[in-house]
């Protein structure tokens, strides 16, 4: 069983390494064609792009994945086809006319959206009515990815993960496309880009139906609200909404806020933001995807030992694979941001502001990808009040440590805040598995603890000592850029692995079999 999960997030992981390297590359033109602190364009695209985004994790694989995936592993496991075909024709056509009722709704009141969402903008009536203009643009694609994260959610269950991995590539090469072929035909960059986002939606939905035929589990829209498995993931996805959306929440939280600060705020906030999910989203995420339907499947045949073991195996591999990305984050900031963006609109200032903000994202990075994996132990459960819950501490720690530290580190506190709000998501989400008694860690953490911080630390004094003086970064070319950032992260990966073999670690210590047996 841990060589299959191991293998689904390899292959969950790999898929998604590319839509993350697409998603750089695709960052990479967005830097060079609007910047980031050189004018509007730049921080009106990105809200109008972060609202329709917001509500995709809402509608999408945030609250309706969570809630949908545990009742159809259910049907899966013992519901008849025509059973479990009318269950997905009636999800089907109810997310989407919802979905569709809220595009048209969030269509015709976008003046209102950005006003709430992101009123410093008012001051800058440029930038207002720039916003207002995109996101009538991109308020559709909720739509077409709301859908997207159906298809996604019936592949996983069924346990074809790559292909809703690899989807996302497809956004970010529409967004190129349009970056590099309908900016200089329309002349707006934010315009040709809001434009590129619908495109994405509606290729990414296409892309994905030949496999649910495949597997026979394309949907065939009904609106029955008295379907039994319809109105249990509405009352699961209700709480889920706040719950498993809290990071977006925060960020959006934040947004507002940033609005409010001096122009380049909020796209510094995104880069870095960006960045920061590049590990979170290709080991976070992708196991997170992986175990809840295993999760699921041991809830229902009754393994509370085996759904206690995979929690803990999971919760290993976020610290193994977490520390060492977040301290290698915070080291390398300023080179990888130099390397990725400094051309074009992007320039040295901005890659200083945002490596700060970076450098606050990347310190709460366990917690975002703990916060994934732990909050799978309750949807599992179809269990979705208590981390909404807890999700509600979370926001008011967020809200209280922004209004705390926006005044002293402007954009920076405000990443900093939402990093220590995912602590706070992330402690009381564990302190609540152990006290019901859902969660109990099994032996060897402490030297696993040990052993991680010793050899982060080691791959930080290195780190540090290679990156050197950053003059000789800026001063390079872009070959030689990559070269030098390549080197430094794989002598970082390196450093760290044989930090770990010489502090006793071995491969085997992390297989879902052999935790507990060895106390280290």
């Amino acid at each position: 069983m841990s060589r299959k999960l191991l293998k689904s997030t390899a292959v969950t992981g790999g898929m998604t390494l590319i839509s993350r390297i697409t998603g750089l590359v695709r960052d990479i033109v967005f830097a060079h064609v609007i910047g980031a602190s050189a004018g509007v364009a730049a921080d009106a695209f990105y809200v109008a792009f972060r609202i329709p985004n917001f509500f995709r994790r809402i509608f999408g694989e945030g609250a309706f994945a969570q809630a949908f995936v545990p009742v159809y592993a259910e049907h899966q496991a013992g519901a008849t086809d025509d059973a479990r075909q009318a269950f997905l024709s009636n999800i089907s056509g109810i997310l989407g006319s919802t979905v569709l009722f809220v595009t048209v709704l969030g269509v015709i009141a976008a003046p209102l959206v950005v006003t709430i969402l992101a009123p410093g903008f008012l001051a800058v009536p440029e930038k207002y009515e720039l916003t207002v203009k995109m996101l009538r643009i991109t308020f559709p694609y909720l739509a077409f990815i709301s859908l997207v994260a159906l298809a996604a959610g019936i592949l996983n269950t069924h346990g074809q993960f790559g292909v809703p991995a690899f989807t996302p590539v497809l956004l970010n090469l529409s967004l190129i496309a349009a970056a590099l072929w309908l900016v200089p035909k329309i002349g707006n960059a934010g315009l040709a880009l809001a434009w590129g986002v619908l495109a994405a939606g509606a290729v990414q939905l296409v892309f994905q139906l030949p496999f649910l035929r495949r597997i026979r589990a394309l949907p065939r829209p009904r609106l029955d609200w008295s379907n039994s498995g319809v109105k249990r993931v509405l009352k699961l996805m209700l709480p889920a909404i706040f719950g498993s959306s809290v990071v977006q929440i925060n960020m959006l939280i934040n947004t507002l806020l940033a609005s409010f600060l001096v122009t380049g705020s909020v796209s510094w906030l995104y880069y870095s933001d960006r960045l920061m999910e590049f590990p979170l989203g290709v080991f976070g995420i992708a196991l997170a995807t992986v175990i809840l339907p295993t999760l699921s499947r041991r809830y229902v045949s009754a393994s509370p030992e085996e759904f206690s073991q995979l929690l803990d195996w999971a919760l290993r591999w976020v610290f193994l694979i977490a520390v060492p990305a977040s301290v290698g984050l915070i080291v390398l900031a300023k080179p990888i941001l130099t390397t990725l963006f400094q051309y074009g609109q992007f320039a040295p200032y901005d890659v200083e502001m945002t490596s700060r903000a970076l450098m606050a994202f990347s310190f709460g990075l366990v917690a975002f990808i703990a916060v994934k994996i732990l909050a799978s132990g309750f949807y599992a459960r179809q269990n979705t009040g208590t981390p909404a819950k807890i999700a509600a501490w979370s926001v008011a720690a967020n809200i209280t440590l922004s209004l705390a530290l926006i005044s002293p580190l402007a954009h920076t506190g405000l990443a900093l805040s939402i990093s220590l709000a995912a602590f706070v998501n992330a402690g009381l989400l564990f302190r609540l598995l152990r006290k019901e008694g859902v969660y109990t860690p099994l032996s060897g953490w402490s030297w696993l603890v040990l052993r991680i911080g010793v050899a982060s630390a080691l791959m930080a004094l290195v780190l540090g000592w290679g990156v050197g003086n950053m003059a000789g970064w800026i001063a390079a070319g872009v070959f030689g850029r990559v070269l030098q950032l390549g080197l430094w992260i794989s002598v970082g990966i390196l450093v760290y692995i044989a930090g770990m073999l010489i502090l006793g670690a071995r491969p085997r210590d992390f297989l879902l079999r052999q935790i507990g047996q060895t106390d280290g």
